[in-house]
C-alpha cells in the first residue's frame, strides 16, 4: 500500500509571469513528458523552439537525475508570458520536490515572479499615460 502512494505522488505549485497564471504538477516518470491544458502537446501550444526551451529550462539547470512528467494548466497573458508563467510553477514544484535545489534555480532567477501589468486607463488621459494634444488657444 506504500508503495501506491509513492508512486502517484506529485509536486504542485502556482507560477505567474505578468497576467499569465499556471497551475503545475510534476511526477515522477521514465521520461520528460509535457501536457499543457487538460491534453494538448507542449509543441502544440508553444510553436517554436525558443518557447519550448524556455519551458524546459527550469528541468535543463536543475540537472535532477529523474524525469518528470509535467501538467500545467495555463490562462491569461500572451504565449511568451504563458511560457515563462510555466517555468516559474515547474521551479517552485521542483523546490518542493528537493529544498537543495533553491541556489541553482534563484541563481538562474527562475524563482522570481515577472510583476510587470499593463498600466490603467487614467481619467482625461487617452491611455494611462497619453494626455490629449494640448492647445494654448
Amino acid at each position: 500500500m506504500a508503495d501506491k502512494t509513492t508512486k502517484n505522488k506529485y509536486y504542485e505549485a502556482v507560477g505567474r509571469r505578468k497576467t499569465a497564471t499556471a497551475r503545475v504538477r510534476i511526477t515522477e516518470a521514465k521520461a520528460d513528458s509535457f501536457i499543457i491544458n487538460h491534453d494538448e502537446e507542449l509543441e502544440k501550444v508553444f510553436p517554436t523552439g525558443e518557447l519550448q526551451a524556455v519551458v524546459k529550462e527550469a528541468l535543463k539547470e536543475s540537472e535532477v537525475a529523474s524525469k518528470f512528467a509535467v501538467s500545467a494548466v495555463v490562462n491569461g497573458g500572451g504565449i511568451s508570458s504563458q511560457a515563462g508563467a510555466i517555468r516559474h510553477g515547474i521551479s517552485r514544484a521542483l523546490l518542493k520536490f528537493d529544498e537543495e535545489l533553491k541556489a541553482k534555480l534563484k541563481k538562474a532567477g527562475f524563482l522570481k515572479r515577472d510583476p510587470r501589468m499593463k498600466e490603467r486607463k487614467k481619467p482625461g488621459l487617452k491611455k494611462a499615460r497619453k494626455a490629449p494634444q494640448w492647445s494654448k488657444r
